[in-house]
């Protein structure tokens, strides 16, 4: 198991999105709110529309645990509660990506991840 990438990748996929998920219930937070905008980054990758190197960026800063983190920490460090659910939100959402295997883009072409050079 600890030999296989890969399966460790999904497998740390499938911790963020539970812990999130975990860490969201305690905040009392709408369900509402989280079926709305689970899929919410997902929206980034209209940025392909424009081209393959535009699309990429776009989907990543959507895609990467950095810009939900900066967020979290935002509220955390701001006293802005209002900012925590968005960001478990999105790291349940980035988390549920990496269990299903969809990772960071390459500028190449869309299928083109980082999980897929792993």
């Amino acid at each position: 198991m600890f030999t296989k990438p890969s399966f460790l990748l999904h497998l740390e996929g499938a911790t963020i999105l539970v812990v999130s998920i975990v860490l969201y219930r305690q905040s009392h937070a709408s369900w509402f709110l989280f079926v709305l905008l689970f899929l919410a980054p997902d929206l980034f990758m209209l940025g392909y529309l424009t081209n393959s190197r535009a699309g990429a960026a776009l989907y990543n800063f959507a895609h990467t645990l950095f810009t939900p983190g900066v967020l979290l920490t935002v509220g955390l460090l701001a006293g802005k509660p209002q900012f925590l659910p968005l960001a478990l939100i999105w790291i349940a959402h980035i988390g549920f990506d990496r269990l299903l295997g969809y990772g960071l883009k390459y500028p190449t072409h869309f299928k083109d991840t980082h999980l897929q050079h792993v």
